[in-house]
């Protein structure tokens, strides 16, 4: 789930995590510290663009079970609140089946929403989604509103190796004409990207209509920027009353820090949050999943999510002769160099980071970027080979070499140097029992000691003496 550019959330995670702090030492959970917690809960929700009616009964619920709740011996308030509020979020988000089902061959995807909200690149993304799934898709053109939407989904068609249905005609007519073809060429799924306006008409909504009625599509997907918030879940639920949604899809969530409309969706219309749009790639299209989602708001990460990433990008068996030479001392910048290339196949550096428990709250610390990612690269390619295999090479006049080659100080050579160094002098002290792989968190913190493992320090030199 890019984890992503500025944080989905922020904001309410930040304020969520505040609260908790607050909680914590507390013996009970009392009506007035549930009463200060709230209100903080609540203006960040309102903040977030939460609907307000979804507002006040979220928070009338969590304020209800937390004054109702036994806390047991083992849990703390803090503990107990926190998973009153996680279950809510999941109960306010879903329930939600996860991928697009197939009762029929051609199962057929209608797509449907306003100008501007991305369906066009959508319908791509669920094409690419479906080739991942082993299914065979073919996608209709049938936006004749918008010529450039029938150019652009046959260039993204063309990227994908999946074939687009065009033609001359209305709009229903094309789909007709489309969903006979994929039942003779054996298609396994068709996507209808239908014309959007710029706001919600009469003829518009007859248009979709008629599309459905003819080709009664199996599932009906509007598709919503999510940065317009309230706009979003307004739209969602005027279609809905036209054509009897299936889901939401969430578009451009990687660009809403305030997540308003994922909160809201399901609430407002009754129709779950099916899939997320979370970068403008083809492969940025993730299926939403309540439970996760509940997890990064409240700051917990979501390994699941991490997990699927790696499977879909990163080889087993290279991953697993990487980790051997991080224990041993043994990772050089060429096994660096590869791992940052793999980095970028899962997302930027701080989506993966946000993902692992307890440093999604640590972000804000790290001066982590993509930029950043890319200076890091610019010096290690600008190395010889042999100074890659064996860092330790890299003295005063290399490093100068590698600034110039790279556009950098040497200052911020040397800095490339000695954070490796310490990696990799932490990977070997977990590799020989004396770091826990628990503590990798409080090691990432500036300044941050742990019993067993030493920083390097550079050796203070002797003064010379002076030969008289």
């Amino acid at each position: 789930m890019h984890l992503w550019g500025d944080f989905l959330f922020e904001a309410i995670t930040e304020k969520f995590e505040g609260v908790v702090r607050r909680l914590r030492g507390k013996a009970i959970i009392t009506e007035k510290n549930v009463a200060d917690a709230m209100r903080e809960v609540r203006m960040a929700l309102l903040e977030a663009d939460v609907n307000y009616a979804v507002v006040r009964e979220f928070v009338k619920t969590v304020e209800k079970k937390a004054l109702g709740a036994d806390v047991l011996k083992s849990v703390s308030p803090a503990q107990q609140f926190v998973k009153i509020v996680h279950d809510e979020l999941v109960e306010l988000m879903g329930p939600v089946e996860p991928g697009i089902p197939q009762p029929d061959s051609p199962t057929i995807i209608m797509l449907a929403g306003l100008q501007g909200s991305g369906k066009t690149t959508t319908a791509a993304k669920v094409a690419s989604y479906l080739l991942r799934k082993g299914r065979r898709p073919s996608m209709v053109a049938a936006d004749v509103q918008r010529p450039a939407a029938v150019e652009q989904l046959k260039i993204l068609g063309g990227q994908l190796g999946v074939e687009v249905f065009s033609g001359e005609g209305k709009a229903p007519d094309i789909c007709v004409r489309a969903v006979e073809r994929a039942r003779l060429v054996g298609t396994s799924d068709v996507i209808l990207d239908t014309a959007g306006r710029l706001h919600i008409d009469e003829e518009m909504m007859m248009e979709v209509k008629d599309i459905a009625r003819r080709t009664e599509p199996h599932q009906v997907y509007l598709v919503c920027d999510a940065m317009t918030g309230q706009d979003a879940v307004n739209s969602a639920k005027a279609f809905d009353e036209e054509l009897s949604l299936d889901g939401v899809i969430l578009t451009k969530l990687d660009g809403d820090a305030r997540g308003g409309a994922a909160l809201s969706v399901k609430a407002v219309t009754g129709k779950p949050i099916k899939f997320i749009g979370v970068g403008e790639k083809l492969d940025k299209l993730e299926e939403f999943h309540p439970d996760r989602m509940a997890d990064r708001i409240l700051g917990m990460g979501d390994v699941v999510s991490l997990v699927e990433k790696a499977r879909e990008t990163v080889d087993a068996e290279e991953a697993a002769r990487m980790q051997e030479k991080m224990l041993k001392a043994e990772f050089t910048f060429e096994d660096f160099h590869k791992q940052l290339g793999q980095m970028r196949k899962m997302g930027g550096i701080k989506d993966i980071l946000s993902m692992v428990p307890g440093l999604g709250s640590q972000m804000g610390g790290l001066d982590i970027s993509d930029g950043e990612l890319t200076r890091i690269e610019a010096m290690i390619q600008s190395m010889t080979p042999a100074e890659r295999r064996k860092p330790d090479l890299i003295d005063q006049s290399r490093r100068r070499r590698i600034a110039r080659g790279s556009g950098v100080q040497a200052e911020d050579v040397s800095g490339l140097v000695k954070q490796f160094r310490q990696m990799r002098d932490m990977m070997q002290a977990i590799g020989s029992g004396r770091v826990s792989p628990s503590s990798l968190g409080t090691l990432m913190q500036p300044g941050a000691k742990i019993k067993g493992f030493k920083r390097r320090s550079k050796r203070k030199r002797r003064p010379r003496r002076r030969h008289r």
